[in-house]
């Protein structure tokens, strides 16, 4: 493995390195970098960039790939599992669901897609805190130096480095693009506040003082202190690290070009005589897309309105968490429905809804039998008990579990915006506990709370089968690198309510102390509730003491990272799905395409395309009930990188926005056709399009 060093290492040394030289930018090393590039050459037969020598097969079979030693797997044993997990977590690989056909590594490729090039990979910080970020660059072979263009790939949700691998990455990578990657300040990043182990750039575990993605800022004796008091807890990166790493994605995805450049200089700058790089590949000629879904997506919108240097020529993202800074002049209306005035709400407001009435509104009758997947992932029991605790506390209405079900899905929908295209789905994400994991992660990292702080008596911690707290099993602890999505619960580490009835409990098994029954630790959810309003949940109170200053702080946080919708003319693409049960559209896409037209006005390249039958996890489509009424918004986003694409080098116009109007294909055994998935329409008739007109965003039915 080749190691390119900081120009401090190589002058203690006593070696050069061209790039350490007075070079014009992109040709040394970023200041941000921290520590060591390291570089990896992947053949293409063996190993690749994309698959991890997995092959399109090997990412579509189950199980995954094993390693030879569980409690210590290899470097590079972690990477291949880390790239087959994140793959499959965004892209339906299931038969028929358009994998192999529409979308793949082996779509418009040879053999099995493997791509071969090099990999580089390093830590790098922003101006105001010293945790660590992931920044990765990978050059496929089929990069031109004379035609360059980079794709960005920042990972979706809380992911780790290689959370946008079959999303930005397959399709950068098989244009011949160089893609750049950054975890965004997420990822893993666990810390064993029992062991003090954590995982290392590679995801290999160390309890050494050594360069790791994370460790709790705490002192030897308050961790001991803390694990005395509450044992076998973890820190994770996202929700402890005190950085709110969110108000920082923009600048993480610029830095990733400028790492992107300064990588591309050094394979490609040609030497001069004088020992030094010039440099060949810049923004100037360099097609750059800023592009990925969901966080990803939200963070190279935010880089393309941060970007003062001229790196990004075009945007191409899908269902980008986007929270829009509050504009009321202007409002939203689909079809002939209501005016929606009350848009533009924050991830946490909108999400903190979801945790706490959810759960009561999967029992209401008009959703119940008919979502998808509800009665597997949600016992009828709980969400009893979570309606009659809503109903004691005075949330919901109704004397029978029918009414006050009924109550809490129309409270998310008429008081949350919550489209009702989006019900049938909001039952599946609430017991894959979706919402509530958003909202731990997110009061915390918004009000940049550390692990001892415990925010509404939460701590995160392997559990036993009766939910108890208990120590991680250390091969279930080796694998989190490559099995975690960043944000527990997952890959066994679990949110346990420490307040819950009885004794710490997996929040899903928790009684709430006010009630006495299991309703999903209804309690810790309302107290996230209260911080995210800013006042007492139930009885609507100001907050006092610490809850008062902790809820301030998070409002602090929240308006860091508003968008301020001016993508300053850049090409844009939106495409997101009407039915985003996680993201809903009337809070992000919707008013940021609203926003944008206020701010830019005519100046502005955005295009919004709204996808019907299409939500926010395609990987979903892979189970009957989901798979015969959705189709995969994958194969839009990949349209939508397409189209800018051809806007940047071919200047070819980019279509109207407008809703696209998708077939479902009925049945689980019938595979996905054309048919069922008309190309975004280059003209499309007046009754699709998508305008702002009279100080509103039209949708069409």
């Amino acid at each position: 493995m080749k190691r390119i060093m900081l120009c401090a290492l190589i002058g203690a040394t006593g070696l050069t390195l061209s790039a350490c030289k007075d070079n014009p930018p992109f040709n040394e090393i970023p200041d941000f970098i921290q520590g060591d590039i390291s570089q990896t050459s992947y053949d293409g037969i063996t190993d690749d960039l994309l698959t991890a020598g997995l092959g399109a097969s090997g990412l579509a079979s189950a199980p995954g790939p094993a390693f030879a030693d569980p409690l210590n797997p290899a470097a590079e044993e972690l990477r291949r599992l880390a790239i087959y997990n994140n793959y499959r977590a965004l892209v339906d690989t299931a038969p028929g669901g358009g994998y192999g056909t529409f979308f793949g590594p082996q779509v418009n490729a040879s053999g099995e897609g493997l791509i071969a090039g090099d990999e580089f990979i390093a830590y790098m910080s922003v101006t105001g805190t010293d945790m660590p970020v992931t920044v990765m660059a990978q050059v496929p072979d089929s990069f031109d130096p004379d035609r360059p263009c980079m794709v960005t790939a920042p990972s979706s949700g809380s992911r780790g480095i290689y959370g946008a691998i079959g999303t930005a990455g397959e399709w950068g990578l098989k244009k011949g693009c160089a893609v750049v990657y950054t975890d965004k300040g997420t990822g893993t990043g666990s810390h064993n506040l029992a062991t003090n182990t954590a995982q290392r750039i590679d995801g290999t575990l160390t309890s050494d003082v050594e360069p790791v993605q994370f460790r709790a800022d705490l002192t030897d004796g308050q961790r001991a202190d803390f694990d005395s008091a509450w044992p076998d807890r973890f820190a994770w990166k996202h929700a402890h690290s005190r950085a709110n790493p969110e108000a920082d994605w923009g600048q993480h995805v610029l830095q990733s070009i400028e790492f992107g450049f300064y990588v591309l200089n050094e394979k490609f700058g040609r030497e001069l005589g004088n020992g030094e790089t010039l440099l060949t590949i810049k923004p100037k000629n360099t097609v750059v897309i800023a592009s990925s879904v969901s966080n990803g997506g939200g963070s190279s919108v935010r880089a393309a309105e941060q970007d003062t240097k001229g790196l990004i020529d075009g945007v191409a993202v899908s269902e980008p968490n986007v929270n829009p800074q509050v504009d009321r002049s202007f409002t939203i209306r689909q079809g002939g429905g209501p005016e929606i005035t009350e848009h533009s709400r924050s991830l946490l407001d909108y999400t903190t809804a979801l945790a706490v009435y959810q759960g009561c509104a999967n029992q209401a009758p008009a959703i119940r039998d008919d979502a998808p997947l509800n009665a597997t992932f949600n016992p009828p029991a709980i969400g009893e008990n979570i309606c009659n605790s809503l109903a004691n506390k005075g949330l919901v209405s109704g004397a029978t579990l029918d009414d006050r079900a009924t109550d809490a899905l129309r409270i998310l929908n008429e008081d949350f915006g919550i489209q009702p295209e989006q019900n049938l789905l909001a039952p599946v994400h609430f017991g894959l506990a979706v919402a509530q994991s958003i909202s731990m992660t997110y009061a915390n990292a918004y009000g940049r709370a550390g692990v001892e702080d415990r925010v509404c008596d939460l701590s995160l911690a392997a559990v036993d089968g009766a939910g108890a707290v208990a120590p991680i099993a250390p091969g279930v602890e080796a694998a989190l690198f490559s099995v975690s999505n960043g944000i527990p619960p997952s890959a066994g580490v679990n949110i346990v309510y420490d307040g819950a009835d009885g004794q710490p409990t997996n929040l899903p098994a928790s009684a709430s102390p006010s009630t006495n029954q299991l309703d999903y630790g209804l309690d810790a959810l309302l107290c996230l509730r209260s911080l995210a309003q800013g006042s007492d949940a139930v009885s609507g109170a100001d907050l006092q003491g610490s809850d008062a200053e902790l809820a301030t702080a998070i409002a602090e946080g929240i308006a860091e990272v508003r968008a301020s919708g001016d993508l300053q003319g850049k090409p844009t693409v939106f495409v997101t799905g009407r039915a985003d049960a996680i993201l809903p559209i009337n809070h992000t896409s919707r008013p940021y395409f609203g926003l944008n037209q206020r701010v830019e006005g005519e100046k502005s390249n955005l295009r919004y395309y709204e996808i019907l039958n299409a939500h926010h996890l395609d990987v979903l489509n892979g189970f009957p009930g989901v798979a015969d009424r959705y189709v995969p918004l994958h194969h839009y986003y990949f349209q939508a990188l397409d189209l800018v694409w051809a806007n940047l080098t071919e200047k070819q116009a980019l279509p109207p926005s407008q809703v696209v109007r998708t077939v479902p294909r009925g049945a689980i055994t019938t595979p996905l056709a054309e048919v069922n998935l008309p190309a975004i329409n280059p003209a499309p008739d007046a009754g699709d399009r998508i305008v702002f007109t009279d100080n509103q965003v039209r949708i069409p039915e």
